[in-house]
């Protein structure tokens, strides 16, 4: 017998490729039928067939206040009876780029002068490399191993054989000599960033950087990595693209940069990225950095960037709306919802006997069947991944929604009470036991 799921994702493969509009949505690494989510609300989120979980997800880390919040739909609501779109500035826009300014900040040290809004995290990174290209002069990228920085061309490379192998395409469809100007290195890796440098230094445009890698799970940067990629790079006439698409304004009111400045941990990246919470789950990004630079862009520069639902009023109401609601209230009760739920999950593993470790980066986390965090990409996939498909799905069949891979964050909103921690921890025990099971 199907349920609405079943019926919905037979429909959905007849005309959607895969039945799905992103990948990692079809469930390829986990097994099993999607579920097709009809709403959410708060920390919740109800599928096609009417069943209710405890979200994990948040829209990939959009809804950091919980989802649906009453008064960032408000905002949207007002907004539409406006108009939906316009080809033209908005007074929204303004407001909300200098909200982006003023938060990304530490005392006195402002490293983002000048915002220009996009659609999506994609076109967020593909400007910012396009931007630091018409900034230098010069073609080469370094990217890290197991970072994600969106679908453009040259970013879907695979890793090289060498420390600064030019890399392969990632992906069909993608031109060799573009996925050339691509240098693949290992994430964490002091040698392989000086390594590249001496090699290509002054072919190098920019490094580009999660600020805490959270694509291949949780992994975050060794202390004082960040700042070595931006001194490194400052000291070769490149620049340094931090990509906080994810993290920005997720784990601290300034992002990931913020969080590690409050730590001691100074730097100055050239461009930054923002994506998901900007947007308050709208279809928003952002970037920004120095004026120098970021008035390169066309209209007053060189380097050509446009968009028609640039800077849309639905998406700026929604993330007007969810920034000036990300109070320090907010991000202290994620945290601490975080470190709660970080600890039962460490206990449940333990009690099952699941070899594992419980990554985090600020109050994201995750898990990796591994006997230590992982540093780096290779680590990442050495892990015993074949624990987590039936991890996942008994927690899905206890009312939780994770994310249908062990290779994403776990995310929290202001939403998650005690009642939903709760129902989350009752739920773990099953969970490590059928982790524990499982062979590969």
């Amino acid at each position: 017998m199907t349920d609405r799921n079943d019926d919905l994702f037979d429909a959905a493969r007849a005309v959607i490729p895969g039945g799905v509009n992103s990948p990692v949505r079809a469930y390829g690494s986990v097994g099993g039928t999607p579920r097709f989510l009809a709403r959410a609300l708060g920390a919740t989120v109800t599928d096609a067939a009417g069943t209710t979980y405890v979200d994990l997800v948040a829209s990939w880390g959009p809804a950091l206040l919980g989802h649906a919040h009453p008064e960032v739909v408000a905002a949207v609501q007002e907004a539409a009876t406006r108009g939906l779109s316009f080809g033209a500035p908005t007074e929204g826009e303004v407001e909300l780029a200098a909200v982006i300014a003023d938060r990304v900040r530490a005392g006195e040290v402002r490293p983002v002068e000048r915002v220009r809004l996009v659609s999506t995290g994609t076109e967020a990174t593909m400007t910012a490399i396009r931007l630091a290209r018409g900034a230098t002069g010069r073609d080469l990228l370094v990217k890290f191993a197991g970072h994600y920085h969106g679908h453009s061309d040259g970013l879907l490379a695979a890793a090289g054989s060498g420390v600064a192998t030019l890399a392969l395409p990632g992906s069909a469809g993608v031109p060799a000599p573009i996925a050339a100007q691509t240098l693949v290195i290992d994430y964490n890796s002091p040698e392989a960033l000086a390594a590249v440098f001496a090699e290509h230094g002054d072919r190098i445009a920019a490094v580009i950087v999660e600020a805490s890698a959270a694509n291949m799970g949780v992994v975050a940067p060794q202390p004082g990595f960040n700042r070595l990629i931006a001194e490194t790079a400052h000291a070769h006439g490149a620049l340094m693209i931090l990509d906080e698409v994810l993290t920005g304004f997720r784990v601290h009111p300034a992002g990931f940069w913020g969080l590690q400045q409050a730590a001691g941990e100074e730097y100055l990246p050239d461009i930054i990225t923002f994506g998901k919470v900007v947007g308050g789950g709208m279809p928003l990004a952002a970037l920004g950095g120095r004026a120098e630079i970021m008035d390169l862009l066309a209209p007053t520069g060189p380097v050509y960037q446009a968009g028609t639902l640039s800077g849309n009023p639905l998406s700026v109401a929604a993330g007007l709306a969810t920034l000036r609601l990300a109070t320090d209230d907010v991000y202290a009760r994620i945290d601490a919802a975080a470190a709660r739920l970080s600890a039962s999950l460490e206990r449940a593993l333990t009690a099952a006997g699941v070899v594992h470790a419980v990554p985090r980066a600020g109050n994201l986390f995750g898990v990796a069947f591994a006997a230590e965090a992982p540093r780096d990409y290779a680590q990442a996939q050495a892990q015993e991944a074949f624990r987590y498909a039936p991890f996942f799905h008994a927690l899905r069949a206890r009312g939780v929604a994770l994310p249908p891979s062990v290779f994403e964050a776990w995310f929290l909103t202001a939403a998650h009470g005690d009642a939903e921690l709760a129902a989350i921890e009752a739920a773990l025990p099953a969970a490590a036991e059928a982790a524990a099971r499982a062979t590969a």
